[in-house]
């Protein structure tokens, strides 16, 4: 088997059916606007995380798109939104990385599709790479803190929702589309993608595709090298190259008062682990989806919205070639939500959503590498949220109940027998409140709080093997009760005109955070790390801001952006590991007709609040600069792009890396790299 060969596109049928959520929020323009349109400061749109679809939200959320997504764009989603206030990385290397938001990660955040699950093995080990590509995707948003309530206890730290239209919602007539290719230095990246749409009448059809070629991302400094055919000393990280491709068909039906619509995509992947110099990992996931809307002409219901999905997915682990470890998710989940029609209360209006969500699942390992065993997790749920509008002031509340069951089924191997046999069933339950206020109309005041429960997940309960990514021996422990958390945020936004400045300070305690803990136990020559509730504490602060310091036939505008985490294990009295350090950035940006450019840094400091066994991180600079041309070409958009990342060619680890700790010199952050490209729309 080639060890990155052409991956052919394959098309699984599997169901699914998938609900639309959507409310419209302000957010900053350096986040969500095209560089030519740079002059405004907000931009409206559409977020799944609010269910009530108000133009103004309490929810802090974040949202990448347009030519943002375009430059900001990497192969993996953790990388993509490591530059948004409260958004770190897990940065396994350039090809797998997970989102983490104010220091929590793992199956704390929920990475959704479409709002719909997203299942995958990603959250089970940091070198699982999130089976999605930022060619195809429109929009990723994320929703931090207490209002990710609806989605359930693995939200407890925030939702990652990426976002696309293979289900078309909206009918059109005509056809357009886009197209994308772009060229990078760093790793040797030749990258592709394209997607079209068309509509005539009752019917939207949509088609996409992508494909990305990665060669070893380079370094500022020599690193050593094992791996068959590379140089054995180059400034190169090892065994980091890539390949991987996908796409997708979709069509929908409209109707008066309504629509429903299918869609079905695979993705393939193929990439080096950075740890091991000769282990690669081959990747395929199959998803298909439904999803529907009914606007009813009478009763109580504005809407009535659906969706439900069934992924297949599954990877296979080589080492020199030869297949190892397989780990492979099938399953599905089915949401229903009805917002009910407004109805007047003295002098403010009352709306809310009511929904029932389903989700199974089935995991399985197989070979020298599985430290889970074999299980079936089932949960249902339901939730309601309501909201109360009057005058400038907003007032919602939610709740959420579970029913989550737990199987470990052990290993058909009958030479595995380390693994615990067993069901445990969890009923969580969560609250959240929030508030907002338009105090002037310069300024905005919003406060969340809520009451989190999450059922321990299969590997939590009952792992029992070696894990080379933590190189450790992890074991669960079945006896562990649920996680709670009490989290609030407080957040004030003041915008004048292209100017604007927002401040949020959070916190969250657990009363039982459940993380993998160090022993003086040894087996077989690895150390035994044990899941264990402990009682934790996160808080921060996230700032951004947008400052004009030119205005006339062009626009030159300073925008920055901080933000600080601190963890306490309060059991310890010692920080839990792999938090972000205090970072903070600037950039100016110009725009002048259709030519837009930026200068930017981003600085970390040095994270010396580690616990005993993680190793510190230095303090590093990283700057940036991008130059960006539009013009009209026989009806079309061509954005041509440039863009240097790294570019003073920085050495630096991340803090919030585990190879920092596990695989010392193994994985840097890449080194100067040169981008360019070109998004053409018609």
């Amino acid at each position: 088997m080639s060890q990155f060969s052409s991956i052919r596109r394959t098309f699984a049928v599997p169901f699914h059916i998938s609900l639309s959520v959507s409310a419209t929020l302000i957010l900053s323009a350096n986040l969500s606007l095209m560089p030519s349109a740079m002059a405004q400061v907000v931009q409206e749109v559409v977020i799944t995380g609010n269910p009530l679809s108000k133009l103004q939200s309490a929810n802090n959320v974040s949202s990448l798109s347009g030519m943002a997504l375009t430059q900001q764009g990497q192969s993996t989603l953790g990388e993509t939104l490591n530059n948004l206030p409260g958004v770190s990385s897990t940065y396994f290397g350039p090809n797998a990385s997970r989102p983490i938001v104010r220091g929590l990660d793992g199956d704390r955040i929920r990475v959704l599709s479409n709002s719909g699950a997203s299942l995958d093995v990603s959250a089970l080990s940091y070198d699982h790479a999130v089976p999605m590509d930022v060619l195809t995707t429109e929009r990723i948003e994320v929703l931090r803190g207490p209002a990710s309530l609806q989605y359930g206890g693995s939200a407890i730290g925030g939702v990652v929702n990426v976002i696309d239209n293979r289900i078309p919602r909206k009918p059109m007539d005509g056809v357009l589309g886009k197209a994308q290719i772009q060229a990078a230095t760093g790793q040797s990246e030749r990258s592709q993608g394209a997607l079209i749409e068309a509509g005539q009448g009752a019917w939207v059809f949509h088609a996409d595709a992508f494909d990305r070629r990665t060669g070893d991302a380079k370094v500022p400094q020599a690193l050593p090298c094992s791996k068959p055919g590379s140089a054995a000393l180059s400034n190169h990280i090892c065994n980091s190259a890539s390949a991987s491709n996908g796409g997708a068909l979709g069509a929908s039906m409209f109707f008066d008062r309504g629509f429903i619509g299918m869609s079905m995509n695979a993705y393939r992947s193929q990439y080096g682990t950075v740890a091991e110099d000769e282990v690669t990992i081959g990747m395929k996931s199959e998803r298909a989806a439904l999803e529907g809307e009914w606007r009813p002409q009478s009763g109580i219901l504005q809407s009535l919205n659906f969706q439900a999905s069934q992924t297949k997915y599954k990877h296979t682990e080589f080492d020199a070639g030869e297949a190892g470890t397989v780990f492979a998710n099938q399953g599905h989940d089915i949401r229903l939500q009805a917002r009910h029609k407004g109805w007047q209360v003295d002098q403010g209006q009352w709306d809310g959503v009511w929904g029932l969500q389903t989700e199974q699942g089935q995991f399985s390992a197989q070979g020298t590498e599985a430290f889970a065993p074999f299980s079936n997790t089932r949960a249902q749920a339901f939730f309601a949220i309501e909201e109360y509008t009057v005058g400038k002031a907003s007032f919602n509340v939610g709740v959420r109940r579970e029913q989550v069951s737990t199987q470990s089924l052990g290993n058909p191997d009958p030479t595995v027998n380390r693994f615990e046999l067993g069901t445990r069933q969890f009923s969580p339950q969560s609250l959240a409140t929030s508030a907002a206020w338009q105090l002037h109309p310069q300024w905005r005041l919003s406060a969340n709080a809520s009451r989190t429960e999450r059922a321990p997940k299969d590997y939590e309960l009952f792992a029992n093997g070696p894990h080379i990514a933590t190189a450790a021996w992890e074991r669960g422990n079945s006896h562990l009760g649920l996680e709670k958390a009490n989290s609030m945020d407080l957040s004030a936004l003041w915008q004048q005109g292209p100017n604007q400045i927002q401040v949020t300070a959070f916190q969250s305690r657990f009363a039982n955070f459940i993380g993998l803990m160090a022993t003086h136990e040894i087996e077989e020559d690895l150390p035994v790390q044990i899941y264990q509730g402990v009682r934790a504490q996160f808080s921060g602060v996230e700032a951004s801001g947008q400052w004009r310091l030119l205005q006339g036939t062009s626009t030159l505008d300073l925008v920055w952006k901080a933000d600080s985490v601190r963890a306490q294990n309060l059991n310890a009295n010692e920080p839990l590991p792999r938090i972000a350090p205090l970072r903070w950035g600037a950039s100016l940006i110009h725009a002048s007709g259709p030519w837009s450019a930026r200068l930017g840094f981003d600085w970390h400091a040095a994270q010396n609040r580690v616990p005993t066994g993680s190793m510190a991180t230095e303090a590093y600079t990283l700057w940036h600069c991008n130059v960006n041309y539009k013009q009209k070409v026989s009806g079309a958009s061509l954005n041509w792009f440039a863009k240097i990342d790294n570019l003073s060619n920085q050495w630096a680890y991340s803090a919030t890396s585990i190879l920092t700790s596990t695989a010392p010199g193994k994985s840097p952050l890449p080194g100067r790299s040169l981008r360019l490209g070109v998004l053409a729309v018609f």
